[in-house]
């Protein structure tokens, strides 16, 4: 059956022809597509927040091997004073021989902090904030097919950090580990990555991982020294064959080697760089120096023009505690959601979920692209 989008829905309302759009089952994108969503909703993260997201993507070459390039970017406020402004890029040159990530971000973000370890409860929860930049950045080339090896310089400077109504009755776990008004950390990163996905925006098959070793030292302006290694693996195939529908599988390992690093890049609930570990929790409910985490999603078209599919999700997550440094504790989540075909050339889905943890925990989480 044809392919559908949001964007030949419009034109449809507004009597426009959609035959100058070409059928994305016989067609593979050659020039730059661009998807704007404008809108307004909720998460436990911002609460009611006004969205301006968008994103391009496009090929560098002509072999039909090569790899999807992506450019995301947008503009969120929040009924918190939150402002968040991305800037994230994933770049495949022709033929795939170089990757190029880029990851910056400027945050005023009033947000909540549970402490550190497993054990903490919701009732427990207290605002920071805090104004933040991220400049992240590497270059992989490639050492065999699908293959990688590559450096990075990432650089994290949080400034005016305040503690909002902390408890009275004793010093908070921040306090404990160090508080300051100020955070800062940069180092150098080494990276190996595999990717056989041809798209990163909407997998559909394929394996991901990459292993991320990330030293960072006072030498390049840090306030301490420190090390982490970040593994990061996903696996994408169809079923039941022939269908479309795809079972996604994910694992996030997010480990501390030494040192002691800033309160707020410790290992957290929906700390990754796309924010999206922990689909039922708030983002920062759990927080320690080591993280465990896995995740699948079954995702499934309901419609056969690929306009609008669901998916059904699971995952778990899990913190050392600062004293025993053991994982303690599992808090796992379910949920389910809805996604809009935003547009058939890039496939990207607008993204609606709601998740279910521990202790109460529950709502909406709203994505442009996949979750992972």
């Amino acid at each position: 059956e044809k392919q559908k989008d949001l964007i030949d829905v419009g034109l449809k309302l507004v009597h426009k022809s959609t035959d100058h759009r070409i059928d994305t089952n016989t067609h593979q994108l050659k020039s730059l597509q661009f998807s704007a969503v404008p809108a307004a909703g909720y998460t436990l993260q911002t609460g009611f927040a006004v969205i301006a997201a968008a994103n391009a993507a496009f090929y560098t070459g002509k072999h039909d091997s090569e790899n999807i390039c992506s450019i995301y970017t947008g503009v969120t406020y929040s009924q918190y004073q939150q402002v968040i402004i991305p800037i994230q890029v994933n770049i495949w040159s022709p033929h795939n021989k170089y990757n190029i990530v880029v990851d910056w971000r400027f945050m005023k973000f009033p947000s909540f902090t549970y402490g550190l370890g497993g054990y903490s409860t919701l009732n427990e929860g207290y605002s920071i904030d805090y104004s933040y930049i991220r400049l992240h950045q590497s270059i992989k080339r490639a050492v065999s097919k699908n293959l990688y090896v590559g450096l990075g310089y990432n650089f994290d400077y949080f400034w005016n950090v305040k503690e909002i109504e902390p408890p009275t009755t004793k010093s908070t776990d921040f306090e404990n580990y160090g508080f300051s008004t100020t955070e800062k950390s940069s180092g150098v990163a080494l990276h190996l990555l595999y990717d056989d996905r041809r798209n990163s925006i909407n997998p559909e098959q394929g394996y991901y991982a990459n292993v991320s070793y990330s030293y960072n030292t006072a030498t390049l302006g840090g306030d301490a020294n420190w090390q982490s290694l970040t593994i990061d693996c996903r696996r994408y195939f169809e079923f039941p064959n022939g269908t479309q529908n795809v079972i996604a599988l994910w694992n996030y390992d997010w480990l501390t080697l030494s040192g002691t690093p800033p309160y707020l890049l410790l290992p957290n609930t929906g700390g990754d760089a796309y924010n999206n570990t922990g689909r039922g929790y708030i983002p920062g409910r759990y927080r320690g120096k080591n993280m465990v985490y896995l995740e699948t999603e079954y995702r499934f078209r309901i419609t056969n023009n690929g306009l609008l599919g669901g998916v059904a999700f699971a995952n778990a997550q899990s913190f050392t505690e600062l004293n025993s440094k053991i994982f303690e504790v599992i808090s796992p989540a379910v949920g389910a959601g809805i996604r809009l075909k935003l547009n058939k050339f890039s496939k990207t889905n607008v993204c609606i979920d709601y998740g279910v943890g521990f202790d109460g925990s529950k709502g909406f989480f709203v994505n442009l692209g996949e979750v992972f």
